[in-house]
């Protein structure tokens, strides 16, 4: 009898590690979860420890053999999903970070984003890179290590530094240090990529002052990287096969592999993504235009149109954390479901600035419309509109970019567990929203392209058939209302 065959989702997100075990028709049989330390220097600014995100990985990895009752042996892949554009140096040699790492959400370099647009260098930075001059991207965070760690520069010339994002991070500890790679998609948000060539792009390094030594190797989505080394919980041998943006993983474990299929994954941020095929599309209404995946080596690449909004579930995680309204992320649905609607109250989510289609990386959280009768209540329901109205923004951004509509719009990540949220996101729309069984389908999604590429699968018909639908909100909320609604949250937008 064929000994089963077991993937492991390595899923390594904003707050905190999930790690889940799939077997081979993608069942999840175990799973973890550890948050770690978020870092707030200055205002802005946001870092995490390169060492506490591999402690806590390997702690997850531990956590879920045992939660499935298996040992490392019995693991035939690894397949990694990370934080996107979240930026970090360490030694080659040694593993040793250079310094804490500069988080997505981080807004140090606005300035520096501010001038290189007075340059007028942006239309050249679309047209290669498929994306805007911002501070989200890794490129101006990877400038910023340069000018401020001293020697940092020097060692990245001789080759002695790596830079990563935290995929490129992962696989070199994985493999013992042998590996420092990154995957089209990764490298396809960092300022630094040929849309086109897939390769890092000479104009692109020299107008950020970026080192070729320091840059990781770009391969593709779904293949072998390197083997396990030297951990605890995984014996060495392990293919390391799979790797995808969290976003791209996402849109990969919807099982969006056809032009026009969308999803938005509903995380610390907000993501809209859209297939667009094998060819990349230009947006003109402020999306990105990025890589989803490449299968293999050498195959076909798929592209995708991208709307971000960086802040969704990290305003509850504020309302919890910050104002402390709630004790538990969830209980936000049952204080918003108390009252019938937000009072006319406004919330724009702008924590770290206002992403696609706006690019306001000046703007800042707004509450609108509040009198005497505004309860706290008020202000939850509202943070949840909130979130789902900056969706409508990308979705119609979307839809004029790529000529389409989106008849059916599918939703993941944690905080598509609020029905409340779901229903008015499919109000606002205007259109159904198709919850999956499986909300984790950013791990789901890493791990079928880590079982790809060491061949567990050889095709992309079982996520197909694995893709099942829990629950579908259909929209309820009439036309002259959605837009009262909208003209209230235009208003408001323009004043963050």
């Amino acid at each position: 009898m064929p000994k089963a065959k077991y993937v492991l989702a390595l899923d390594q997100g904003t707050t905190g590690t999930h790690v889940s075990i799939l077997d081979s028709k993608l069942q999840v049989v175990g799973r973890s979860y550890k948050e770690f330390t978020q870092h707030f220097p200055k205002p802005s600014w946001v870092e995490h420890d390169l060492d506490e995100i591999w402690a806590t990985s390997e702690w997850c990895i531990a956590r879920a053999l045992k939660d499935a009752g298996l040992n490392g042996r019995d693991i035939s892949a690894v397949g990694i999903t990370n934080q996107r554009e979240t930026t970090g140096l360490w030694m080659r040699g040694t593993g040793k970070p250079l310094a804490k790492a500069i988080v997505w959400q981080d807004r140090r370099t606005s300035e520096m984003c501010r001038r290189l647009k007075e340059q007028g260098v942006e239309p050249r930075v679309r047209e290669v890179t498929g994306l805007v001059v911002d501070p989200y991207f890794s490129g101006t965070k990877l400038t910023w290590f340069f000018e401020h760690l001293k020697g940092a520069r020097a060692r990245a010339e001789k080759g002695d530094v790596c830079f990563g994002t935290i995929d490129t991070w992962l696989v070199y500890k994985l493999t013992g240090g042998s590996a420092h790679v990154t995957d089209v998609s990764n490298a396809s948000r960092t300022l630094l990529m040929d849309l086109t060539t897939l390769q890092w792009s000479d104009d692109m390094r020299s107008l950020l002052n970026v080192p070729a030594g320091c840059l990781p190797q770009i391969r593709g989505s779904a293949e072998v990287y390197g083997t396990t080394r030297g951990m605890r919980s995984l014996p060495d041998g392990v293919p390391v096969a799979g790797m995808a943006g969290d976003q791209q993983a996402a849109l990969f474990g919807q099982a969006c592999f056809e032009p026009g299929e969308s999803k938005c994954t509903y995380g610390t941020g907000a993501f809209l993504l859209m297939n667009t095929g094998s060819t990349p599309v230009r947006s003109n209404a402020g999306l990105l235009t990025t890589v989803a995946w490449r299968l293999g080596g050498t195959g076909t690449t798929t592209y995708a149109l991208e709307g971000s909004s960086f802040i969704a579930g990290a305003a509850v995680q504020w309302m919890r954390d910050g104002l402390k309204v709630i004790k538990k992320a969830p209980d936000i649905e049952a204080l918003a479901a108390s009252v019938m609607d937000s009072g006319d109250v406004v919330f724009v989510p702008a924590l770290a600035g206002m992403g696609a289609p706006h690019w306001r990386p000046e703007a800042r959280g707004l509450f609108a419309g509040m009198d005497r009768s505004t309860t706290v209540a008020h202000l939850a329901r509202a943070v949840l509109e909130g979130i789902a109205l900056q969706i409508h923004d990308l979705a119609d951004a979307m839809r004029r970019d790529s000529g389409r509509d989106i008849p059916v719009f599918k939703a993941d990540g944690g905080a598509a567990a609020n029905n409340l949220l779901m229903q008015y996101q499919a109000d606002i729309l205007g259109v159904p929203v198709v919850r999956p069984r499986n909300l984790e389908t950013t791990s789901l999604g890493a791990a079928f392209l880590g079982g790809l590429g060491a061949g567990v699968w050889d095709s992309t018909d079982a996520i197909r058939r694995a893709w099942k639908a829990d629950k579908t909100f259909k929209p309820k909320m009439k036309a002259d209302a959605r837009e009262r609604h909208l003209a209230k949250w235009k208003r408001a937008v323009e004043r963050a």
